[in-house]
């Protein structure tokens, strides 16, 4: 009778060792697959990042800043005669004038 207690004894925890081993493979399978689908947002916002600094470089192209300077908001470039120069000299003093 003392045997068959420690046979049952045993296999309980057979049973509760196999249940362990299964759930804890389970459980890194899942944690895999959503690593796997982060890996892929994250590939995904990258190229979306790439896209974006493409546009931005050509939506601030000086060409198409100047046309529509131009044309949307009536801006002219200064005529040689209209432009100043401002030595750093000159900004010193200017700062410390009320």
């Amino acid at each position: 009778m003392r045997v068959t207690r420690l046979h049952l004894l045993l296999l309980l925890a057979v049973i509760a060792c196999a249940l362990g081993v299964v759930t804890s493979q389970h459980k890194a399978r899942k944690l895999f697959v959503e690593l796997q689908k982060e890996k892929d947002r994250s590939q995904q916002m990258e190229v979306e990042w790439g896209q974006l600094q493409l546009e931005q470089g050509t939506w601030a192209t000086p060409a198409r800043v100047e046309k529509i300077a131009s044309a949307k908001l009536q801006m002219q470039l200064p005529k040689s005669g209209q432009i100043q120069y401002i030595r750093g000299e000159q900004l010193k003093g200017l700062a410390t004038q009320p």
